[in-house]
């Protein structure tokens, strides 16, 4: 079993770091990315990656970039390597599964192989589906030798509680589509259609496990949704507010059945549905809020998300 007290973590992604505290580890963090902002204690750690996007831009221009970038095989985010050198992690953890999102894994093997002194353990995570985040978190935790089933079974009690809740009242099952990206149109995926269906509503478009599809405007004006809820990658609330416009400028809004009946939400996608940590369970609960108000009230209205 790993003593905290030799551990010395760098995390090169939010969710990661979130996972690292939620299992009572955050003393052993020594670094994290520029993108890492909670828990709000790790904020005074050394940043240990930087983005080639400058994000204050459109969200047209920003997906115009990201795509530049990755055409010309270039990472979207570097590795601060001197950094990392006066560091001396033991352990690192990243991810494998969107290069948009975080630092590549070969990028970070690539770093690796420049620290001389060290030769930390690289941790990747690869979630698309809630049970591939469980499973992360319990791989975390065996790495670094600690329970994680305290965190895994409170996990699971407020989602079956939600579960069950929603499965007491029989009721129509409304369709949900949930944008991640707002120009071009951009459909959740991997958990967010899973969350969906537990929070008692149809993902249209996203597939369980499977990336974020684009779309365009007059597949969702046929799909007709009940609800839309806006949750773009890396925007908190104010943001995604400004970049909805983007939708409602859309000559086909006004006509889509969730505008007339006042069911367009947006949400804080950094804090909530766009990281693959337990704070997926709080994603479950703002869902649960939106589609079921008469149901829940766990009080992330205003803060978590709002009517649009």
């Amino acid at each position: 079993m790993t003593h905290s007290r030799n551990l010395r973590i760098v995390s090169l992604l939010p969710s990661a770091t979130e996972i690292v505290a939620g299992l009572g580890l955050t003393d052993a963090l020594v670094g994290r990315s520029h993108e890492c902002d909670y828990p709000t204690t790790i904020k005074h750690l050394p940043i240990c990656t930087e983005a080639r996007l400058d994000t204050a831009r459109s969200s047209e221009q920003i997906d115009t970039d990201v795509q530049t970038l990755l055409n010309s095989a270039l990472s979207i985010y570097q590795i601060k390597t001197d950094v990392l050198k006066q560091l001396q992690p033991t352990h690192i953890l990243t991810q494998d599964l969107c290069d948009v999102c975080a630092v590549s894994f070969a990028d970070v093997e690539q770093a690796v192989a420049r620290l001389t002194n060290s030769n930390p353990q690289i941790i990747s995570l690869r979630p698309n589906k809630l049970a591939d985040i469980w499973a992360d978190i319990a791989r975390v935790a065996q790495t670094f030798g600690v329970e994680s089933k305290p965190l895994l079974d409170r996990l699971k009690y407020r989602l079956e509680t939600c579960r069950q809740k929603i499965k007491s009242v029989p009721r129509k099952v409304p369709t949900v589509v949930a944008i991640e990206w707002t120009k071009p149109v951009m459909i959740a995926g991997n958990w967010i259609p899973e969350l969906i269906e537990i929070a008692g509503g149809k993902p249209l478009f996203g597939v369980p496990g499977q990336n974020s599809p684009y779309l365009k405007w007059e597949e969702i004006l046929k799909a007709d949704p009940d609800y839309m809820i806006i949750m773009p990658c890396g925007f908190n609330l104010e943001r995604t507010k400004q970049e909805s416009q983007d939708l409602i400028k859309n000559p086909y809004w006004s006509n889509l059945k969730a505008v007339r009946t006042n069911k367009v939400f947006i949400t804080d996608g950094n804090a909530y549905f766009n990281r693959p940590s337990q704070r997926l369970i709080d994603s479950l609960e703002i869902l649960v809020e939106i589609i079921h108000p008469k149901l829940f009230n766990f009080g992330y209205k205003g803060t978590g998300w709002e009517i649009l």
